[in-house]
């Protein structure tokens, strides 16, 4: 069996006596330090610190390079100016997704990938195959084992950085990114992007400055409440602002339509890989639909519990959990189109009973002041 990877801030996770570690896709990170719900409130409140280094990030450089992301990928790369980013998706040629993603322009022809950790070796492989002598001038680098990420989310966020910062993170706008910015003493990549429905950061840098950077944020906002998160709180956090999770929402065999991100596919751009499976489903109508879900009998839906109405299984439930911050059972559920509108009754099974649900609006949070990623 093969040993559990680890992120360089794993030594510091002892500090906390009740973080407790998890086996995520091959990796021992922490699924909470003081308790989900604790976490959850905090970074909805004021702001939580969370090590995503298992992330994967790729430099895609060299003449070429934008054509080949356009090619690979759904959003419109054309749209980037340096320092500027956009979540995408890479699609299979059935309109499955192999992974969704951000992408990075650091430069003209030079931009950074991050995908997910589950999915690094398998994506790494994916643009390495379409490498073809179209795109001879471009270079591919996988980067992950050199780079720490954290993430700085909540209201407070901003106000804590601006402590250990001279970077002018007042003036960033959503989705973009100072390539070289100093934080408490280290140089980082320092992006406005995050994954809980708030406001927040997430800092790039090497390894070796583990240390200084968690140890910096956090002693600057301990008097801001800030506390360390786990994956618990990143999942229920995500979960409430409908953000998609890879394996869950979005998969080889749910095509980004059907998830209800159409928004980052532009099918009015030149050809990409998906193209044409999307643009067909598109014309014959969806199929399936990703909705919101609230339990009317008592009970908690779950990822995978199968959904009913008329006697017949109808979809399943993609996410579902109590929501820390509505305190209402809720659940992301991927449903045949026909009973997608909102009221619409169904039953979820739970422990062997078909209890009563209804479609509702998701997201089932956002923050007050949000701002549309481009």
């Amino acid at each position: 069996m093969d040993a559990l990877k680890r992120t360089p801030f794993y030594d510091l996770y002892s500090a906390y006596a009740e973080s407790r570690c998890i086996d995520f896709g091959g990796w021992e990170l922490p699924v909470q330090f003081t308790g989900i719900v604790k976490e959850h409130e905090a970074v909805r409140r004021q702001a939580g610190l969370f090590d995503v280094s298992h992330m994967g990030e790729f430099m895609v450089s060299g003449n070429g390079s934008e054509a080949f992301l356009q090619r690979m990928t759904t959003n419109d790369v054309s749209r980037l100016q340096d320092g500027g980013a956009q979540y995408t998706l890479m699609l299979y040629p059935s309109g499955g997704v192999v992974d969704d993603l951000l992408v990075y322009r650091l430069a003209e022809e030079r931009y950074m990938l991050v995908v997910n950790a589950s999915n690094i070796d398998k994506d790494f492989q994916w643009l390495q195959e379409h490498l073809t002598d179209e795109f001879s001038g471009v270079t591919l680098n996988n980067v992950s084992d050199e780079t720490l990420l954290l993430a700085l989310q909540g209201p407070l966020a901003e106000t804590i950085l601006a402590e250990v910062t001279s970077a002018p993170i007042t003036e960033l706008a959503p989705f973009h990114f100072i390539e070289r910015a100093v934080v408490c003493g280290v140089e980082v990549l320092l992006s406005r992007t995050g994954y809980t429905g708030e406001d927040g950061f997430e800092l790039y840098a090497p390894l070796d400055t583990a240390a200084v950077l968690w140890n910096g944020l956090l002693a600057a906002g301990a008097p801001h409440g800030l506390t360390p998160a786990g994956l618990g709180a990143r999942d229920t956090l995500r979960f409430e602002a409908k953000l998609p999770l890879y394996g869950q929402e979005l998969s080889a065999d749910i095509t980004p339509l059907e998830a209800g991100v159409q928004f980052f596919v532009k099918l009015d751009k030149a050809s990409f890989i998906g193209k044409d499976a999307l643009v067909k489903q598109k014309e014959a109508g969806l199929p399936r639909r990703l909705v919101g879900l609230e339990m009317i009998d008592r009970g908690i839906p779950r990822s995978h519990y199968p959904v009913y109405a008329d006697g017949v299984k109808i979809g399943e439930v993609t996410t579902g959990t109590q929501s820390p911050t509505l305190k209402r059972n809720l659940g992301l559920a991927l449903l045949d189109a026909a009973y997608a509108e909102l009221g619409t009754e169904v039953y979820v099974e739970i422990r062997g009973k078909q209890l009563k649900a209804a479609v509702v609006k998701a997201p089932f949070y956002k923050k007050s002041q949000g701002v549309k990623p481009q």
